[in-house]
């Protein structure tokens, strides 16, 4: 039977989104070229592309497609890698870094033609990320990375104070740039989008289908499910933040952070033209993370990182929509009628990962809250890979995993981190 959509987590995009493909369990044993384990961006994009390749992909998911990060995300379609493209080029040299910068930048035109491409209705709209800040020293590097940007033709506008403040309605900001190239969606819609344009090219996508192990047998990898067996050729990790123990050492190469939002009711007339009237996806440059955006119906959805399990209701995210209103007090008349979160895989050098851990299986994770635009190039690169591509001509490096040390004190270090980074904001440091 297909993953029934009430066994989604709590959210806006629970009520919003078009609804799910289905998606029947694995039953008995299959064969095919490749399998996937992880029903998100990095694994429904993979399919995709093989697919139209003429591979035989089967997506494996524990829950439905869009079930984890990708389903609860922010909604915020962000170009670029977190590293500037100087630091990209000085580490890894002008052939790769050149690739990598490509690859980060283009990430969000893949996206906005796969939905044209495919007709995914997922109120997609590539109005720009505006990158925001308002500490002098973020400011500064704010600046920097415009004249950066500006000096490589790409597609931004840098804006003083005064024009940031016309851009937010907020008096927050000493400066920020703005990229054309970024934009917003419904992020379960785009997932449950993806997962139809998969199955209609060729793949396969068994929903309600928990992988207990995989292993070898003989030239190819075995899949044991809670109901089934697949057998195949080629082995793709797509899990992220739910990232288990199925591949030994890999969820100890990332940490799950959980990311929060909150929902309010819509604006009215005269907040929307006050509100954020340039209408582009923002996230604050600081200590702490915090992002938001006005959706399709009016409403303010407002981001950053949250307590560290899985929670919903706009009461467990309090410290959220308190923010949206020292932005804008005239927000202090609306309901907050959603809040949910979830978890996002961050690494330690920022940069998502691409690792080879055993002839013919690749595991790819680790986008650090860009997961929208970088996981779906990222599975575009998981299948150029598999159908003929060597790892020198990808568009990232093929690394070796290394486990951080002491992960399992990470929910510690990242209640102390965040607890620290909000000291920091609020002093303005």
């Amino acid at each position: 039977m297909a993953a029934s959509s009430t066994s989604l987590p709590a959210s806006l995009y629970r009520d919003t989104a078009r609804p799910p493909v289905a998606t029947p369990r694995l039953e008995g044993h299959r064969r095919c070229d490749v399998a996937i384990v992880g029903g998100g961006y990095t694994g429904l994009s993979a399919a995709l592309h093989l697919a139209q390749k003429g591979v035989d992909a089967v997506v494996l998911e524990t829950h439905e497609p869009g079930w984890g990060a990708s389903g609860r995300n922010g909604g915020q379609v962000n170009p670029g890698l977190k590293w500037e493209p100087d630091d990209i080029e000085k580490a890894f040299g002008p052939d790769l870094g050149g690739r990598m910068i490509a690859m980060g930048g283009g990430a969000p035109d893949l996206v906005f033609n796969l939905i044209r491409d495919h007709g995914i209705d997922c109120a997609a709209r590539q109005s720009g990320t505006l990158r925001a800040a308002f500490s002098p020293r973020d400011a500064e590097a704010i600046l920097r990375t415009a004249e950066a940007w500006a000096a490589r033709s790409m597609p931004t506008d840098y804006l003083d104070r005064d024009g940031i403040r016309t851009a937010t309605g907020t008096d927050r900001y000493l400066g920020g740039v703005i990229d054309r190239r970024g934009g917003m969606l419904n992020p379960l819609g785009y997932a449950r989008g993806l997962a139809e344009a998969a199955i209609k090219a060729g793949a396969a996508i068994h929903g309600g289908t928990q992988v207990l192990s995989a292993a070898r047998n003989g030239a190819h990898w075995e899949l044991r499910t809670d109901h089934g067996v697949l057998t195949a050729d080629r082995l793709v990790l797509a899990t992220n933040g739910y990232t288990d123990d199925l591949w030994l050492g890999l969820r100890k190469t990332v940490v799950p952070v959980f990311s929060g939002i909150v929902a309010s009711e819509p604006l009215s007339p005269a907040q929307l033209e006050k509100i954020l009237p340039c209408r582009a996806s923002v996230y604050e440059i600081g200590s702490m993370t915090t992002y938001y955006r006005i959706d399709e119906t009016g409403r303010m959805l407002m981001g950053g990182r949250s307590v560290l399990s899985s929670r919903s209701g706009p009461e467990n995210f309090l410290a959220l929509s308190h923010y949206a209103r020292r932005l804008w007090p005239d927000l202090s008349d609306r309901n907050w009628t959603h809040g949910w979160n979830g978890r996002v895989a961050v690494t330690t050098d920022h940069l998502p990962h691409f690792h080879e851990p055993a002839p013919s299986v690749i595991a790819a994770l680790g986008y650090n809250g860009r997961g929208v635009a970088m996981a779906t190039a990222m599975g575009r690169e998981i299948a150029r890979r598999i159908t003929g591509a060597s790892a020198s001509e990808l568009s990232l490096p093929v690394t070796d995993m290394r486990t951080i040390p002491f992960h399992m004190f990470w929910p510690v270090g990242a209640a102390v981190r965040i607890a620290y980074g909000r000291i920091r904001d609020a002093l303005k440091l």
